[in-house]
């Protein structure tokens, strides 16, 4: 099932951003608003209580915790101990103090903002909670990660840009492996890639999309009657299986738009329709707006750079 996460996760362009982060010793607060769809808010060390919009008692977040925080608006975090008023933290892309930071006495955050492009954010947002929490208790390499992590960006050697980007990367995947392992997901495209029973029926769809693939079929591949079958991959996935099967084409559909030379007739027949005009009717129908709209929307948005271009 690994691969075909993996899979899913190009096709959504799911990536990790360090926003920024802050080092701080004795009490201290920070207010900030919460622009980004999914959020993630790390306690590389030290401890911290955060709040935010739709929860009433704050989130106690331990070294090597993290929280997930989706279509917040604003978020409050605060901690150490001590006497006096707790000092206000600026915004959080501001790193200052973080080249100085010592994992043994001050209290550090690493907040990292999740993107996902448009084909994927509802698919992706559905399934996380507006407020999620992951423990380093029970995802020990979380924690591993996060200091390799407050390493590069405190370091700030060599490479360090490059070192952060593939960390964040593989932040989001740790965090989303361990909420996976530790909260019982709610119906979706998370929950049905993880689920064993669908796997052989899930390797059939994603394997050849163009197929015309029936329920039987499915079924058969599972190992399953097609009533249990049917309700099964409802129960998990949240849709029909062959409503998922014609939104696995349409994520295919919108990256080939995305790229150059794309001929509209070439990909219908490549995704199992019989014609330009059914492929356009059921792109239309899932997206909201005709192939050769999109196409042009998203070259506009995100031109693509051939090899002639500088």
């Amino acid at each position: 099932m690994g691969d075909q996460l993996s899979e899913v996760f190009e096709l959504v362009e799911i990536r990790g951003v360090v926003a920024g982060g802050f080092a701080a010793r004795g009490p201290w607060v920070a207010r900030n608003p919460c622009r980004d769809a999914l959020k993630l808010i790390a306690m590389v060390s030290g401890h911290g209580r955060l709040l935010t919009d739709g929860i009433k008692e704050p989130i106690e977040l331990a070294p090597g915790d993290v929280a997930i925080l989706t279509n917040r608006s604003w978020l409050q975090h605060e901690g150490g101990t001590g006497p006096g008023a707790p000092q206000s933290i600026g915004p959080e892309e501001n790193f200052t103090g973080l080249t100085g930071a010592d994992r043994s006495t001050d209290d550090i955050v690493i907040g990292t903002a999740v993107d996902i492009n448009a084909a994927g954010r509802e698919l992706l947002l559905q399934t996380m909670p507006p407020v999620g929490h992951v423990k380093a208790s029970a995802a020990t390499s979380l924690r591993a990660l996060l200091d390799q992590l407050f390493d590069e960006i405190a370091g700030n050697c060599s490479g360090s840009a490059f070192a952060i980007r593939q960390y964040s990367q593989l932040l989001v995947l740790s965090v989303l492996r361990a909420y996976l392992d530790q909260t019982e997901v709610p119906p979706g495209w998370l929950r049905v890639l993880t689920d064993e029973r669908l796997h052989p029926a899930l390797e059939l769809m994603h394997g050849e999309p163009g197929k015309p693939w029936g329920l039987q079929d499915l079924a058969s591949a599972a190992a399953m009657s097609r009533s249990s079958f049917a309700r099964h991959f409802r129960t998990v996935a949240g849709v029909p299986p062959l409503t998922y099967l014609t939104r696995y084409r349409m994520l295919l559909a919108q990256r080939a738009l995305r790229g150059p030379d794309v001929r509209i007739g070439s990909l219908a027949i490549d995704l199992g329709y019989a014609s330009d005009a059914a492929f356009s009717t059921a792109f239309k129908r899932e997206i909201g707006e005709s192939p050769l709209r999109y196409r042009h929307r998203a070259r506009h948005d995100h031109p693509v750079l051939d090899g002639a271009s500088v």
